[in-house]
């Protein structure tokens, strides 16, 4: 589509419904080929959210047990000076000189037995959390694996399609790049803000036996006439597109 130079005089609203109409056109074609992208681009971004997600789980799954062994290192230096505190009280009951430092010497024991016998329980007990959690990555580093191997191959399959369509959108992009220019501000972002909410991205449509191109709801006869004469930009009453003359633009498709 050739463009003409742009000038500083206001262009007719009929050469202004036709460049709207064929600005269109090329954000059709445009939308065409994203389409073929389907929901990959989607897909692939949801797939590394998720492999990001699952990395940062590892990660807290591994500081959990630097945390727990960190932990089995205390209760173990506990059972440590526990023992040492029986072996010393044990070295004072051989020199007791009544009964009542007997008693208090063999309830110290007996207390310090205890403790000792508390430290390993909680030991026992960490060394399964550790498992569990060791266990848990071992999982989640299989998820992450076949998750990986799952957006491996929707990005090959993005890649490919983007690969055989990028010459084509980038040259329509460029071709609406340059017609925008050629279109006041005001229209352009009114159409673009009517595009933008109209669910098949048609801002503007022709007039199709008496009814709108977008949502085929019958047009007064009145404003049919007034479409027709090229006079001002008229949009639907019902679904806010902009409307033309099918005669303006007899070989063109926005559809």
């Amino acid at each position: 589509m050739a463009t003409e130079k742009k000038t500083d005089a206001p262009i007719s609203v009929e050469e202004r419904l036709k460049k709207l109409y064929n600005l269109q056109s090329l954000l059709t074609q445009t939308d065409r080929i994203r389409q073929v992208r389907g929901e990959l681009p989607e897909e692939v971004k949801n797939l590394e959210d998720t492999v990001k997600g699952l990395h940062a789980r590892v990660s807290n799954y591994q500081s959990d047990i630097e945390n727990l062994r960190a932990q089995r290192v205390a209760l173990q230096e506990k059972i440590e000076q526990k023992q040492q505190l029986i072996a010393r009280y044990k070295e004072q009951l051989d020199n007791v000189r009544n009964n009542h430092e007997f008693d208090s010497l063999t309830k110290e024991v007996e207390y310090e037995t205890l403790q000792i016998t508390l430290a390993e329980k909680n030991i026992n007990e960490t060394n399964r959390s550790i498992e569990n959690r060791e266990a848990d990555i071992a999982r989640t580093e299989e998820e992450i694996a076949n998750q990986q191997h799952i957006l491996g191959e929707k990005k090959e399959a993005l890649d490919t399609i983007v690969t055989e369509t990028r010459a084509e959108e980038e040259k329509l992009i460029g071709k609406a790049k340059e017609l925008e220019e050629f279109i006041d501000e005001r229209t352009l972002k009114a159409f673009k803000r009517i595009r933008s909410n109209a669910r098949n991205g048609l801002g503007i449509v022709t007039v199709d036996r008496s009814a709108c191109g977008g949502c085929f709801n019958r047009i007064p006869p009145q404003r049919q006439i007034e479409i027709r004469m090229h006079k001002k930009v008229i949009v639907c009453e019902y679904c806010g597109r902009i409307l033309i003359d099918p005669a303006l633009v007899e070989g063109q498709d926005c559809k």
